[in-house]
């Protein structure tokens, strides 16, 4: 019997039809994500299938006797209770079992033996072992690690919390139940990147029945085994993850295209042919073209296939020429007597695309406003180059004066003609109609995409995101890359989004207990150092100043000693490519736009080779003397 049953499921909001005659089921144990649209009607779905909204047509069930976890359900808690008395709800039958048990166990200390006693104490310590009840602390240490959920933040009151967190703690009740299903509306919100990675592990292992609503992709792809997507009110269906529907998708657009066009290509041979039969005026071909024009009425042509367009421009200070865009020296930021940021340091030249990763609460955001001036940080400076000009896309995208339609945001800010206004907004995919909506009625994504849209015209040369992909949906995440994509200065930004992070850095800094890691290279790349360089457990550095150490995780001289191994490696790998890169230049010489291209490269890699000699001598003079 299937879990979830939908059967011709029909759902109107006022006149508009937002689901229409569709029918899916969803097999105890499968992983299946719902795609669409902003207003395609997933979270319509979810709540018709948790009991909330009424349809008017068809039917939605449940299989019957199974539970259902539901990640919006946060639930009502007595005045007080902390983040633990949450979590503990998740063993309410547990702790009822407890209860009956250590009663039972009461009256067998009284003397107690009969038979009805020993058995009713033997069922419910069965049923407590098959629940997992005798550790259940352990389990719930399990979960709240993998969600990054602190011992602290158990302790606190849980009213107290942000609404994010609030999410993310009920994320880990409904993982602790144990139900039958989990109904996840973006289950990754709130979340920092291991703790996703560690969702998408659990839920690819979890034995019940997954339907969420998500739009990172590599999250989609690590727990999902078949798409389910909702356009103009019908389902379309892909048995495959992530990746397969994105190429699948793609077949079937051009498919169905080249079917329109095939029947297209009939239709107007048949036109022509029954065209030329009526002008040539005899009472057969007459009778001939009638026969044609009939047929031509009743042939059925495959409608056009839709398809987003893409955005396609280049925006930057191409002219940028000087090559340290920032140089950092020594941040330090503490806030309520914790250490944020400790003695960071690092340069970041022109063109480079950085990405500044790292868990909740580690700095991030703060490391970016205090490098873009709006924070001051405690100690340390931060040079920025000569003719320097920057662009901030915040987390929340906000305008002076949302009650203006797009165009005249433009106009009042860009101080652009109408028709100027009308092109950048076209070419930012805001045509028609919807150049005339007002600010206030755009989504999260729009916004985005409108400030983006503002800037491409100015000649900035660096580029500064904080999330900028955060709670959009896959149309607009790949808008705004597209965006970004055209961008040719410097690239700084935070992102959870994997996907996002994989596609453009090149460069990664590492925020983790106060103290950081600056890695050359690719996420992937990045992520293969960590598996092979596990970071050491230390506490936060202290707030007085301490003499300058080598900036890697400490841990003694073990740690040490690796780090000295891992550098030596780089250290080899870059003068590797260094060699090749000379190689090259002797073969291209030739070639003068491969050849500048190559010095560039070397350039770069040459500094990077002379910041690990640095690391590597100072990494090994601690080893010494430790």
């Amino acid at each position: 019997m299937a879990d979830i049953t939908v059967q011709n499921l029909i759902k109107y909001y006022g006149d508009r039809l937002i689901l229409n005659d569709i029918s899916f089921d969803l097999q105890p144990g499968e992983k299946v994500a719902l795609l669409g649209g902003n207003g395609a009607g997933k979270t319509t779905l979810f709540h018709i299938l948790a009991g909330r909204l009424p349809y008017d047509g068809g039917t939605a069930s449940v299989g019957e006797g199974r539970t259902v976890g539901i990640i919006d359900q946060i639930p009502i808690v007595r005045e007080g209770a902390s983040v633990n008395s949450v979590l503990r709800l998740a063993f309410q039958e547990e702790d009822a079992l407890r209860r009956r048990q250590s009663m039972l166990a009461d009256r067998m200390a009284a003397g107690d033996t009969s038979e009805a006693t020993l058995s009713a104490y033997g069922t419910i310590s069965e049923r407590l072992e098959w629940l997992g009840g005798y550790n259940y602390e352990y389990e719930i240490d399990k979960v709240c690690a993998g969600l990054a959920i602190s011992k602290e933040q158990r302790a606190q009151e849980f009213a107290l919390l942000s609404g994010g967190e609030k999410t993310r703690v009920n994320l880990a009740r409904i993982i602790l139940e144990r139900t039958d299903i989990l109904l996840l509306d973006e289950p990754t919100n709130h979340l920092d990147m291991d703790s996703v990675r560690w969702l998408g592990d659990y839920l690819d292992a979890y034995r019940g029945t997954v339907l969420t609503i998500s739009h990172d992709r590599y999250f989609l792809d690590q727990c999902c085994e078949r798409i389910i997507e909702l356009r103009d009110g019908k389902c379309e269906f892909y048995a495959g993850s992530y990746s397969f529907y994105a190429d699948e998708r793609e077949r079937r657009y051009e498919q169905q295209l080249a079917r329109h066009e095939n029947e297209m290509a009939e239709v107007r041979r048949l036109e022509a042919v029954s065209r030329r039969m009526h002008e040539h005026g005899t009472e057969h071909l007459a009778k001939r073209a009638a026969s044609i024009d009939k047929r031509i009425q009743r042939m059925k042509v495959t409608d056009r296939p839709k398809k987003a367009k893409k955005m396609s421009m280049s925006f930057g200070d191409p002219n940028y020429e000087t090559e340290e865009v920032l140089k950092v020296r020594g941040i330090c930021k503490r806030f309520e007597g914790r250490q944020v940021l400790h003695d960071v340091t690092f340069q970041i030249r022109n063109r480079e695309r950085v990405a500044i990763l790292g868990d909740n609460g580690t700095g991030k955001t703060t490391l970016l406003r205090i490098l873009l001036g709006e924070l001051e940080a405690d100690s340390g400076t931060v040079k920025r180059g000569v003719g320097l000009r920057p662009a901030y896309l915040p987390q929340q995208v906000r305008f002076a004066n949302e009650h203006r339609t797009l165009i005249d945001t433009l106009l009042y800010d860009k101080n652009v003609t109408v028709q100027t206004a009308r092109n950048r907004l076209g070419a930012f995919q805001f045509s028609g109609e919807e150049q005339l909506k007002t600010v206030s009625t755009l989504s999260g994504g729009e916004k985005s995409r409108l400030r983006l849209c503002e800037l491409m015209y100015d000649p900035l040369n660096l580029l500064v995101l904080d999330e900028p992909t955060n709670h959009l949906d896959l149309l607009s995440r790949e808008w705004i890359e597209e965006a970004v994509e055209g961008f040719t200065g410097t690239l700084l930004f935070v992102s959870h989004d994997r996907y996002f992070v994989s596609r453009f850095a090149t460069r990664i800094i590492y925020l983790e207990n106060g103290t950081y890691t600056d890695f050359q290279g690719t996420y992937d790349a990045f992520l293969a150092y960590r598996e092979a360089n596990p970071p050491a457990e230390e506490a936060p550095p202290p707030s007085a100043p301490r003499a300058e150490k080598p900036r890697t995780k400490g841990g003694g001289t073990k740690n040490l000693a690796k780090r000295v191994n891992a550098l030596e490696r780089e250290i080899a790998a870059l003068e590797a490519r260094l060699a090749e890169i000379d190689a090259e230049m002797n073969a291209s010489a030739s070639d003068p736009d491969r050849l500048c291209d190559l010095i560039a490269e070397r350039e770069e890699a040459d500094t990077a080779l002379t910041g690990k000699m640095e690391e590597w001598e100072a990494a090994s003079a601690a080893l010494e003397q430790g």
